[in-house]
């Protein structure tokens, strides 16, 4: 196929780029600063530098273009979210250039549109240890300022379920790991003893990236249309025990532990963090015939550490 992807310097949309090439498929990928053109190029991409929030660009960006389909991973952020206010230009994305890309997939005679979603879309919270799966309810209504993020998340979906041009995927993965910007960011922080921990917290799913950029790539080729999946390992893990798992097998001084309550400055972080939430990924694995190459944070973190200890010089 040809792949029209947005957000392809990402942080999951590199490796969604390579693993698409390495798959056959073609690939035109959308970035917004100018360095990234280099490194899709490098990647085997054809760069395509344009902001998915300008539609008079995005319309003359993609004119004479035909795609096969719209691969979307839009989103703004740098470092990780701890504020609300860090998340309001993804949820501006997740509204706004959704409605972008799908005036533009049909531009371009896209007849399939893959989108980034997320587990969390499900609620902020503790689950009282219940697993979710795709048949729970998707984006509630939220709490306060918690409703913005929903908001978005929902309107993503709604958006291409909607669509009557495309067929239409949700892709809601985990929080991401592995080599990249996540990867980096976690183990300067140790490094440097800048990264501290809870006493306590609750489960989070998470996803090695590689995993979910292939886990993309089957839904492209394999996907059920009009269908949402979770894309996420077997065994969730608290980001305190997901870390100081990674401080161990890095050989670095264990992080500092601090309590909850310091949190309360920074409510995003706080509610991620703090709550419990447990996905299946059962309907993944079956219907896209996905297998993560790392079942657990466990696998994921040792491959890590090959991977920083091998960059190190």
């Amino acid at each position: 196929m040809k792949v029209l992807l947005a957000g392809g310097s990402g942080a999951i949309g590199l490796p969604v780029v390579r693993q698409l090439r390495a798959a056959g498929h073609r690939v035109v990928a959308i970035h917004r600063a100018a360095a990234g053109g280099e490194i899709l190029r490098t990647a085997g991409a054809t760069p395509l530098q344009v902001d998915v929030l300008d539609p008079d660009g995005l319309r003359a960006a993609v004119a004479g273009l035909r795609c096969d389909a719209v691969i979307s991973q839009l989103t703004a952020m740098k470092k990780t979210p701890l504020r609300h206010q860090d998340m309001a230009a993804t949820n501006r994305l997740r509204i706004e250039g959704t409605a972008a890309l799908l005036a533009a997939a049909e531009r371009i005679g896209a007849g399939r549109f893959v989108t980034q979603s997320m587990v969390f879309g499900y609620g902020y919270g503790d689950f009282g240890g219940r697993v979710l799966t795709e048949h729970d309810p998707f984006a509630p209504a939220g709490h306060g300022r918690f409703e913005e993020h929903l908001a978005g998340m929902r309107s993503a979906e709604q958006q291409v379920f909607e669509a009557s041009h495309v067929e239409a995927i949700a892709l809601r993965y985990g929080l991401f790991y592995g080599p990249g910007p996540a990867g980096d960011t976690m183990v300067d922080g140790l490094r440097r003893r800048r990264l501290p921990v809870l006493n306590g917290g609750g489960v989070q799913p998470w996803v090695q990236v590689d995993d979910a950029a292939a886990a993309t790539v089957s839904a492209l080729e394999s996907g059920t249309a009009d269908s949402a999946y979770n894309i996420a390992d077997d065994e969730p893990v608290s980001f305190s025990e997901l870390v100081r798992t990674l401080a161990a097998e890095l050989g670095t001084a264990q992080p500092r532990a601090v309590p909850p309550w310091l949190l309360t400055p920074m409510p995003y972080a706080k509610a991620m963090l703090t709550g419990g939430l447990r996905v299946a990924n059962a309907k993944a694995k079956h219907e896209l015939g996905w297998v993560p190459r790392f079942p657990t944070y466990r696998d994921g973190l040792a491959e890590l550490v090959r991977h920083y200890r091998g960059n190190s010089g």
